[in-house]
């Protein structure tokens, strides 16, 4: 279970939400294409000073970091784009979760359509934040499947690029932009940031199409955890899939084992985050992740 992975710095952040905005601002993503948003590109100056700020007084900090995370981890992850968005880029978001109707059925949604001021132009942008598990195939390539494995990363990506992405050029979101006063050509854009986990004993190869600096984790079946494993382990429940893990307490073992019994009984995959005590800070430190799912998975 001690496979090390590359940690990403959120420069001492201790409020979870601004932590997380933070990660958000520089997380490498799963898809690589001219339409993916780098956020990096725009972020002013002054972004730590701000969110250092808004860490030390959170009371400061935008009313969206201020409330309780939803546990559906992909409306939290809408809220912190938000916040991304209008205060720390300063842009304006002139629609978001937009419905398309067309014949009184919705044909699909817009997440977000925002006025860029650093370039002066209309864009659509489509998110995700995605988990990826790699299995190998017989042939030799890898299927990258999420927790839930009907999620696939080749079949999101297609559909990211493909469909989501383009969703401005049909006729009926066009009469929807019109009657928001959105007349002009709108650019898409897509944010696709997550982690790829690669299987503990065998060789897993990323697509061509996930960049070089992907973040990583492992992942393994249940049978392959041994007691001496556990030490060291802390479970991460949602929102705090986001960005790395810290805490003041040291790992508690029981907590893991009670963890791995409920994958047992109920079959669902737990993410788990090894922590390591920095002797400055002393704080407990996330230094790698580790899905672990039922032998039944996927």
């Amino acid at each position: 279970m001690d496979a090390k992975t590359t940690h990403y710095s959120t420069s001492g952040l201790t409020t979870p939400a601004v932590r997380h905005l933070a990660w958000l601002c520089q997380a490498p993503q799963l898809l690589q294409s001219p339409l993916t948003f780098e956020p990096g590109r725009y972020l002013p100056d002054g972004m730590t000073e701000q969110l250092q700020a808004w860490d030390q007084n959170p009371e400061t900090a935008p009313a969206l970091l201020r409330e309780t995370p939803q546990k559906r981890l992909g409306f939290y992850f809408e809220r912190l784009y938000r916040v991304l968005l209008e205060d720390l880029l300063g842009w304006d978001v002139l629609l978001q979760n937009q419905q398309i109707q067309s014949q009184g059925r919705t044909i699909g949604e817009l997440d977000f359509v925002v006025h860029n001021r650093s370039e002066d132009r209309i864009e659509h942008h489509e998110i995700a934040i995605k988990y990826y598990l790699g299995v190998p195939e017989q042939r030799g390539n890898t299927l990258w499947y999420g927790p839930n494995a009907r999620d696939r990363l080749d079949l999101k990506s297609d559909r990211m690029l493909n469909l989501q992405s383009q969703r401005t050029r049909l006729p009926e979101a066009r009469a929807l932009l019109a009657e928001a006063g959105i007349n002009e050509p709108v650019t898409p854009r897509i944010f696709m940031p997550g982690y790829l986990f690669y299987p503990k004993e065998t060789r897993a190869i990323a697509p061509e199409s996930v960049p070089a600096n992907h973040l990583r984790g492992h992942w393994c079946y249940i049978s392959q955890i041994e007691p001496p494993d556990i030490p060291g382990w802390v479970v991460l429940n949602k929102p705090h899939w986001i960005g790395p893990w810290r805490q003041e307490e040291p790992p508690r073992a029981d907590a893991v084992t009670a963890a791995l019994n409920t994958i047992k009984r109920h079959g669902i995959p737990l993410l788990l985050a090894k922590l390591e005590k920095n002797c400055v800070s002393g704080l407990w430190q996330e230094t790698n992740r580790l899905f672990v799912v039922p032998e039944s998975w996927p």
